[in-house]
């Protein structure tokens, strides 16, 4: 099969491995479509990876001893390889688990643990199966797209009557503008770059706010009467998490998304804000809510998925990336969706 690696210093190649084989709760999904997440700050950072991404949908090809999917099922795949025993995997926080497993050392097996690929390996319990009214690119938001800016919204309890501020329109923030419109909420974004900025418009914004030019706080305040009622940060950037606190009004809630080291926040016993920290969203308990989400947000879907290449034009796909030009990108590895020619989304 082919799958992408990064292979030295700003070098990412498409390469030959062997197609891993099922055994025991490890199944074997053809990835038919790998959305593209942070591995592209690998690339851009001098990293090496021999084993790209982390979010797949396609179809499931051998179910080895599944008792859970069958050959032919449509489904989603969840990152990480979690124990499947610990409390936090029995209750769906899978994410969080402390053990998780090393499935090609369990195997024996030298490749499948990646989604930049053609094939992969995977417990069945960390798939979940796509309705068959909901195409395979919408499905795909069960991943990054959506999975953890729903996690904090399901959290947050985030509905109608709020107002919520997304800081970062990369595909993270991207995602969770789409959500809060669906449902309902009035939308404000924080984004600096043109292009991010007027898709996060074009997705629903209400208003998207430079910080580099504006204060931010201020202008919610301004917009709000009293603040926004809750707020999600993805964009890791320096001071994001302390202006989004100063946003919000008190007694709201924010979210933290973004991996960027330790966060800075105001202090916090005036405002009394809830604060959480959300990594993903619990597929064992929310599935169903999930898909309504999905369904609901299809036409805003299409708009958020700004890109569909081919998995030999990975290397093109990461420049995009670096220059910030983008939603969300996926990758087709077998070149083909739902059995028509590759087409721009």
């Amino acid at each position: 099969m082919r799958a992408a690696e990064i292979t030295g210093q700003g070098v990412v190649e498409v390469v030959d491995r062997a197609v891993p084989k099922a055994t025991g709760d490890l199944i074997v999904v053809k990835v038919l479509v790998a959305p593209m997440c942070t591995e592209f700050k690998k690339r851009r950072d001098g990293e090496e990876d021999r084993a790209l991404g982390h979010e797949a949908v396609g179809v499931v090809v051998d179910a080895g001893d599944s008792r859970r999917v069958a050959v032919g099922d449509r489904v989603a795949v969840m990152p990480h390889y979690g124990c499947g025993r610990c409390y936090l995997c029995t209750s769906g926080d899978y994410m969080h688990c402390p053990n998780q497993r090393d499935v090609l050392a369990e195997t024996g097996q030298e490749y499948g643990a990646a989604t930049y690929a053609q094939y992969l390996l995977k417990p069945d319990w960390l798939v979940v199966k796509i309705p068959d009214d909901i195409s395979l690119v919408h499905g795909a938001m069960a991943c990054c797209g959506f999975g953890p800016t729903f996690g904090a919204l399901e959290r947050m309890g985030v509905d109608a009557l709020d107002v919520l501020v997304v800081s970062g329109c990369g595909p993270v923030g991207l995602g969770a503008i789409v959500q809060g419109v669906t449902r309902g909420a009035r939308v404000l974004a924080i984004e600096t770059h043109p292009y991010r900025a007027e898709l996060a418009r074009k997705l629903g914004a209400e208003r998207v706010l430079n910080p580099m030019e504006e204060d931010v706080p201020a202008l919610v305040r301004e917009l709000t009467g009293r603040g926004a009622d809750a707020g999600i940060e993805t964009s890791g950037a320096p001071n994001a998490a302390k202006a989004l606190a100063l946003s919000i009004r008190s007694r709201g809630k924010l979210s933290v998304v973004a991996w960027a080291g330790d966060v800075t926040f105001p202090p916090l016993v005036k405002q009394g804000l809830d604060i959480f920290g959300v990594w993903h969203w619990n597929s064992l308990t929310h599935a169903e809510e999930m898909w309504r989400t999905v369904r609901k947000a299809g036409p805003l879907i299409d708009t958020m998925v700004t890109h569909a290449l081919p998995l030999e034009d990975v290397s093109e796909a990461m420049d995009i990336q670096d220059a910030g030009v983008c939603g969300k990108i996926i990758l087709l590895p077998h070149g083909e969706l739902d059995g028509s020619p590759l087409q721009p989304v």
